[in-house]
């Protein structure tokens, strides 16, 4: 059958419309090939890199046309630099063409090169003059697109670039073919006496630069969609430890001002104290931190409640060693303590102890704070004076927590609260060991 046979011209057409989908298909998989592509600016390097991911296996399939006889459909090198230029521009896209030239060159078909080159500054140029977001939703579906055009243009008269691509694509590949049909051993491309097949030819460039632009848009997309879930996240969380901050330091600032006049040695210290702890508190940008640093901030805040209660409030830890490391979120302790000590030790005449404990528990993080003081009544809300904690976790400090984790880690961890009315309240925090659920749903793949 030869290769101006219309009937093979029509199969090839087919068969390149799926080798160009399973291409695009198969790149899209990998996560390095997405990384490369969805890059806003490139290095050197790594525009090297993604015009290797493309053209090597498109090379691949010069060779095949190459060598094996009628299977013409493996030779998609107009079509692949087309898209280099739209998506990488003409220097990058000139490079590409020359590797996509190189199997043809030695076969012969010299013209090949000046064909790529030519194909990468036009196309090149266009995607310089278009802007981003009309390459990446050019539509491989041609009938609708010109159908949408119509029905725009009746209305509102404009330029419409996506339709100035397709025009520019079946206008490139006509001229293509020409090359091709005056000199058939020096350049490779699908022509046809036939008007209609020749038409079909140009018809199907637009369609098979569209496909692998329409695959990785639909990746593309589905990153911004993570990338604005990730944002969202942030921002919840930011509210979140914002609404923490404010309630402790107006506490804080009340135990100074009201030790000023009567203890200015113990304000003094109170003040330094605090200072800590803003310096904890204007750390923007860390989500997590290591337990013994948590653990730190939490002793700056003790420091100053002991200073207000004295010797009524004691406070006990039984920290394992092999937690110290393990990343929880920050500012995670410090609202549960105070709910203790506030609404757990504060109302008896005695105070009481706080006690705290970690350790590692079936591979999972267990942190405790426990009070001895006067427990929840039962069916006590926010509103009852004997606790600001209660079972359903309505309190201020407790719902703060309770958010924290459910955006942090999901299911992957849980929050129990264990009390007895006139005996005291244990809030427990069970997590993972190594962050990993939480770092990812802030869209963080390294720890």
């Amino acid at each position: 059958m030869h290769k101006n046979d219309p009937k093979l011209i029509l199969i090839t057409l087919l068969v390149e419309l799926g080798v160009a989908a399973a291409v695009a298909s198969s790149l899209a998989r990998s996560t390095h090939f997405k990384r490369l592509l969805l890059l806003r600016e490139r290095s050197r390097r790594e525009t090297l890199q993604l015009l290797a991911w493309i053209c090597v296996p498109l090379m691949l399939g010069v060779m095949v046309r190459v060598r094996v006889p009628n299977f013409l459909a493996a030779d998609l090198s107009f079509e692949a630099t087309a898209v280099l230029g739209l998506l990488l521009g003409p220097a990058a896209a000139m490079v590409g063409g020359v590797v996509l030239a190189l199997p043809a060159m030695l076969h012969h078909e010299y013209l090949a090169l000046a064909a790529n080159l030519m194909i990468a500054l036009i196309f090149g140029a266009f995607g310089q003059f278009a802007e981003e977001d009309d390459i990446w939703s050019f539509s491989p579906l041609i009938d609708l697109s010109i159908y949408r055009w119509v029905r725009r243009t009746v209305t509102h008269p404009h330029l419409d670039r996506q339709i100035f691509l397709l025009v520019l694509l079946m206008a490139v590949q006509f001229g293509t073919s020409l090359l091709s049909h005056f000199y058939p051993r020096r350049y490779f491309e699908l022509y046809s006496d036939s008007w209609i097949v020749e038409l079909a030819i140009c018809a199907c460039a637009p369609v098979v630069v569209g496909i692998p632009l329409k695959i990785w848009n639909a990746v593309r997309i589905e990153q911004k969609l993570e990338e604005q879930g990730r944002l969202l996240l942030e921002a919840r969380l930011d509210a979140l430890q914002r609404q923490i901050n404010p309630h402790f330091l107006f506490n804080t600032l009340n135990s100074i001002a009201s030790l000023i006049r009567s203890k200015p040695e113990l304000a003094r210290e109170m003040i330094v104290k605090l200072g800590n702890i803003l310096r904890m508190l204007l750390r923007e940008g860390e989500a997590f931190v290591a337990l013994g640093e948590e653990l730190t901030f939490t002793d700056d805040y003790l420091d100053i409640e002991v200073v207000r209660f004295g010797e009524k409030l004691r406070v006990v830890k039984e920290i394992a060693a092999d937690t110290l490391d393990v990343v929880v979120p920050s500012m995670l302790l410090q609202p549960l303590i105070e709910n203790s000590i506030k609404h757990g030790l504060e109302p008896r005449i005695s105070g009481g102890t706080v006690t705290l404990r970690s350790r590692i528990e079936h591979g999972r993080l267990v942190i405790e704070i426990e009070d001895d003081g006067v427990g929840i009544e039962p069916g006590g809300g926010i509103a009852a004076p004997v606790s600001g904690i209660v079972r359903e976790g309505s309190g201020i400090g407790m719902k703060n927590v309770r958010e924290r984790m459910q955006v942090l880690y999901g299911g992957a961890a849980h929050v129990e609260i264990v009390s007895r009315p006139g005996r005291g309240t244990k809030v427990r925090l069970v997590m993972p060991v190594d962050g990993v659920e939480g770092r990812e749903r802030l869209g963080e793949f390294a720890r």
